[in-house]
């Protein structure tokens, strides 16, 4: 198993690099786009939309959700800080909520088990990620930035799952991801500070204004958000009596369960980078 989810990972791992590479940003917005439909897709059963028809139906709304988005926030012409920092910060509050919801699982589950509120977690969770994605493209160095996010998603859950495997004895959130431990978060949380100082080790001359202090903020909240979205995906899945959201990935499951971590790392990294004035 474990070679085969390398495998996969490796593949996908080419695929967004080259499209980071090769695409303009109008180019990666629809290919973020296309890949969050299809998270979409898998997302839609889980909020009660079954049937291809209704499924197809729900993918629209939150392609159509992000597209007012793309407009409103100007993404394809210079975006101003001001029309996308609400936004991220809307969506940030909504995973504070969240965290909420999985640490008080199966309870809270009387405030969001509703079609409606599943419906409504979907969009905020896939909307808000493709448009921190975008946003993030439009900085300097927006592609290195991506690929950074991306490595902090990667570390938080390589980290996660070695230490988890030696040492995991306490469970994290039982009732909602059994094989997460505390061991493993922390192991996780461990790999993400030594890549933060690596990274401002790194930064260039221009980017003395951001302090040490700073990319540990930034990194480990991103870290943070990461656990949090993919325990939240985790816990709707379990929710609906399912393991995994599909199964075009071998080794992962489906889109979404390759997604949950990026959605929720996503809005905290991209306003985390504005705080920070980077």
């Amino acid at each position: 198993m474990l070679k085969q989810r390398v495998v996969t990972a490796l593949i996908m791992a080419a695929l967004f690099l080259g499209a980071m590479a090769f695409l303009p940003l109008s180019g990666l917005a629809v290919f973020f786009a296309v890949v969050v439909a299809l998270g979409c897709w898998e997302w839609a059963p889980l909020a009660g939309w079954r049937g291809p028809w209704a499924r197809g139906f729900y993918v629209l709304i939150v392609v159509a959700c992000m597209a007012a988005l793309y407009v409103y926030c100007g993404l394809g012409q210079g975006p101003r800080r001001e029309d996308v920092q609400p936004v991220l910060g809307l969506a940030c509050l909504w995973w504070s909520f969240s965290l909420l919801w999985v640490k008080g699982y199966p309870s809270s589950a009387l405030l969001w088990s509703s079609r409606a509120m599943r419906t409504l977690m979907g969009v905020l969770i896939m909307a808000a990620a493709w448009v921190a994605a975008v946003y993030l493209l439009s900085f300097p160095g927006g592609g290195l930035l991506m690929v950074g996010m991306i490595v902090i998603v990667a570390a938080a859950d390589i980290g996660a799952y070695f230490a988890g495997k030696r040492f995991g004895r306490h469970k994290l959130a039982a009732a909602v991801s059994p094989a997460k431990t505390w061991e493993g978060f922390w192991g996780g949380m461990a790999c993400v500070l030594l890549l933060a100082l690596l990274i401002w080790y790194l930064l260039p001359p221009r980017m003395a204004h951001v302090s040490l202090m700073a990319v540990v903020a930034v990194t480990l909240s991103t870290a943070l958000a990461s656990v949090v979205g993919d325990l939240t995906v985790s816990m709707v899945k379990r929710h609906s009596g399912v393991k995994d959201s599909g199964s075009i990935l071998p080794g992962h499951g489906g889109v979404l369960d390759r997604l949950d971590s990026i959605c929720g790392a996503a809005p905290v990294f991209a306003l985390g980078l504005l705080l920070v004035d980077w």
